[in-house]
């Protein structure tokens, strides 16, 4: 395709001459300032006048993955926000959680979810799980720059293997650095600020082969751990009627639990824990 041909279709050569399946790659050849990870890097740390999310907890079950994540955004010891979303369905078969530098985050998010949408359209087909998680790690290492500015990144990634072997769980969680470093995660795990505290609940709560309703309660409650001694994450709220975002992916896709589904947990677990201090 020539210029000439190009400029008759209205369309500059490159929006033609392009085969590649990357939208990410399409981005960096026609407009690289669009890219998180290409704009111009602060000079002097910024990470505590920016918006931050907070923790992500993932666990696997018997039919698929769970994740959910805390409404609360920081901006160093400032609640910049209640009822931030950090979870978000990638595609129909996955979903992304996100802890870091909030605004960056969400562009990632967003531009994510069009590579993959652009791969299945140009392809015509699926991205395999596996090729799912490289592709999030190549645009995180995208971002490193900014990251040792303070602006990280660090999403947590889970999905069903529409490929799973026979007599193998098909739901897989991958975690990452801010390297782009990508590494698969084994039942459950957790990310940002109080994810050591979650990963704590989730040690003694979690157990191979959960049903749907006990995994849900025990990422629940590990949120809820987590909020009990991490000041950056939010517990749930009553009063605002705030409850962490849970997602669900199984063999029907992806899906948002209902709030009233989540408040009801929360609560059983607030009126568990409230009767053990009573009885204390």
């Amino acid at each position: 395709m020539n210029e000439t041909s190009a400029g008759r279709s209205g369309f500059p050569p490159a929006y033609l001459d392009r085969v590649g399946s990357s939208f990410t790659d399409f981005l960096a050849a026609t407009a690289p300032d669009l890219l998180p990870g290409r704009r111009p890097v602060p000079q002097l740390p910024v990470g505590d006048i920016a918006p931050h999310g907070t923790t992500i907890v993932s666990v696997t079950y018997e039919g698929g993955v769970l994740m959910g994540g805390d409404r609360r955004a920081t901006m160093g010891n400032l609640i910049s926000s209640r009822d931030i979303e950090k979870v978000y369905p990638a595609d129909a078969w996955s979903v992304i959680g996100i802890a870091g530098a909030a605004g960056i985050a969400i562009e990632m998010v967003r531009l994510y979810q069009v590579e993959l949408e652009h791969y299945e359209k140009i392809e015509g087909l699926t991205l395999s799980l596996d090729g799912k998680a490289n592709r999030l790690a190549q645009m995180i290492r995208g971002n490193l720059g900014a990251a040792l500015q303070g602006l990280a990144v660090v999403p947590l990634f889970a999905g069903y293997d529409l490929d799973a072997a026979p007599d193998t769980s098909p739901g897989r969680i991958f975690s990452y650095d801010v390297t782009g470093g990508n590494y698969e995660e084994r039942g459950y795990t957790a990310v940002g600020s109080g994810s050591l505290f979650a990963r704590n609940s989730l040690k003694k709560t979690w157990r191979p082969g959960l049903a749907e309703d006990a995994a849900t309660r025990s990422l629940v409650e590990s949120l809820y751990d987590a909020a009990d001694d991490d000041s950056a994450t939010g517990g749930p709220d009553p009063v605002r009627r705030l409850y962490p975002i849970v997602y669900r992916v199984d063999a029907e896709g992806a899906v948002r639990l209902p709030d009233d589904e989540v408040a009801a947990v929360a609560a059983g677990i607030i009126d568990e824990r409230s009767a053990a201090d009573g009885q204390g």
